[in-house]
């Protein structure tokens, strides 16, 4: 059998799939990604994409190219007897926020666009950078050793072939035959129920008027949720797992609308799983899994689903970059599991804390409050030992604001001043480690330890090389001689809140622990 080589195989190739395939082409690393499918579910699926996925796809460049949503955007629910009938009350998906007042956290707003429309955006990308992208090709098997990973491959004509890669990351959904291979199991609050639905095409816009685009019909004998994606593409998911005909389906679309003098195209049907289940262990040897094979989540207003899957891809790409240049221990990729099976795990408590599901969540999340949406987007806590200073006395999550630079914490959003160019902080950190600092003695310490290692260290100095001083330095907790470490994820690593006496002891203690995965 023909053998191929390459340093990351990836299996999967949706939406979290690609984007793996993506992060590891913007770091330079060499990837093979296969599917089995020849493109895109003609079911759309996911929709919604948070202010951080958002960041993230700007990052590899796809700015412009994601249409985003207005800053204020609210994605809300009311519950109808249909759309043309009465209107009656709006859930609110976390019920304080309609009296928080609005901050800017990002520089991004969110996206409201169907995964049919943004897989091929991110596929175009990462062929762009380098990525292989094999679609209708599908794992057969596999094995791993201390070396790497052999996969046996098959293309829709039956031709088999290996391709022998130093890590594997399976991407291959919910029922994760690499998940099954390994015997990995799941913990959660398990299946609720299989969903059936129909996707179709209306000219029901003038619904849209007043802001919502989620709707819980609710009629005597007929409850089911109708949702846009907003291209003149709606879908009508129903409550029980009841074949369907054609007619039976247009029927239940007009008591949805609550009319039928529209002309409704029929795209497809679908029949899904209800669930919530956390594997209880994100890899196992060389090999990782991400989105659905780790986390299958409902789908939910927070966009638990593919955000954190997607978010699970950008934290795993710079780590396996790092390993596989050799300024990184193999350890360091321990800290995969550490860091999001616990964001997993906060994403699970979350969804059924909410009113969306409380009623179906079995008592799980009884105790649990329910966290802003900011602290769980772009709040959330890294704990492992690539992150010095983030203790078991600091909350899973929090406000940005809240956390002034924490170790463990995003880096916070700050417009900056550049070379006479407007940004914001979140431009500084993309493929390679930042020492911010208040202080230009620094700088040395930053091409002395840089050298030495042989890592891409830039120091960037708040009122030397970028402005506001003063914004900056109190947002990243660094005073008036201090600097943070910022990991190329965009997660601060470290902190020093004042010049120590010897800053390259400093910055090389701190590099070689979080890189050789010793606290």
């Amino acid at each position: 059998m023909k053998e191929e080589s390459t340093s990351v195989l990836v299996v999967g190739g949706s939406l979290v799939g690609l984007s793996t395939a993506l992060f590891l082409a913007w770091q330079g690393v060499p990837t093979i990604l296969v599917e089995r499918h020849a493109g895109s579910s003609p079911h759309p699926r996911a929709i919604g994409y948070t202010p951080r996925t958002m960041e993230l796809l700007r990052a590899v460049g796809l700015a412009g190219q994601v249409p985003e949503v207005p800053h204020n955007f609210r994605l809300r629910r009311v519950r109808v007897e249909s759309l043309a009938g009465a209107w009656h009350t709006e859930s609110a998906w976390t019920p304080e926020a309609a009296n928080t007042p609005e901050m800017e956290r990002s520089p991004c707003s969110g996206a409201a666009i169907a995964q049919d429309r943004l897989e091929p955006i991110l596929r175009a990308r990462a062929a762009e950078l380098g990525a292989d992208l094999r679609l209708a090709t599908e794992l057969v098997r596999f094995t791993q050793d201390a070396e790497g990973v052999t996969a046996c491959l098959k293309t829709r004509e039956g031709v088999e072939y290996a391709v022998r890669a130093a890590y594997m990351i399976a991407a291959d959904g919910g029922k994760s035959g690499v998940r099954d291979a390994l015997g990995i199991r799941r913990s959660g609050r398990g299946h609720m129920r299989t969903v059936r639905s129909v996707l179709f095409r209306a000219p029901l816009e003038e619904y849209l008027a007043k802001g919502y685009s989620q709707f819980s019909i609710d009629q005597p004998g007929f409850q089911a949720f109708l949702t846009t994606y907003n291209d003149g593409r709606w879908v009508l998911m129903f409550t029980d797992d009841l074949e369907r005909s054609e007619t039976e389906l247009r029927e239940a679309i007009f008591k949805a609308i609550g009319r039928t003098d529209l002309a409704i195209e029929i795209i497809t049907t679908g029949r899904w799983e209800l669930g919530a289940l956390v594997a209880d262990r994100f890899s196992s040897g060389r090999v990782f899994l991400a989105g659905d094979a780790a986390h299958c989540l409902p789908p939910t207003r927070g966009g638990y689903g593919a955000n954190t899957g997607i978010h699970d891809a950008h934290n795993l790409a710079w780590k396996l970059a790092a390993v596989l240049a050799g300024s990184a221990e193999p350890a360091l990729l321990d800290t995969y599991d550490a860091e999001r099976r616990p964001v997993a795990w906060l994403r699970h408590q979350q969804t059924f804390a909410r009113p969306d599901y409380r009623a179906e969540s079995n008592g799980i999340a009884n105790d649990e409050p329910i966290l802003d949406d900011a602290a769980i987007e772009l709040g959330q806590l890294y704990r492992s030992s690539a992150v010095l200073g983030a203790g078991n006395d600091l909350p899973i999550a929090a406000k940005p604001e809240e956390w002034l630079g924490q170790p463990g914490t995003r880096a916070p959003h700050i417009w900056i001043e550049r070379a006479g160019e407007r940004k914001t902080t979140l431009d500084l950190f993309d493929r390679r480690w930042v020492l911010l600092a208040a202080d230009a003695r620094w700088t040395d310490a930053a091409a002395t330890v840089g050298a030495a290692l042989k890592l891409d260290i830039e120091c960037v100095v708040a009122g030397a090389d970028i402005r506001p001083a003063g914004a900056l330095t109190s947002a990243f907790g660094i005073g008036e001689s201090g600097a943070a470490l910022v990991r190329p994820d965009g997660y601060v690593a470290w902190r020093a809140t004042s010049l120590p006496a010897d800053p390259v002891k400093a910055v090389t203690d701190a590099l070689a622990a979080i890189l050789s995965n010793r606290s």
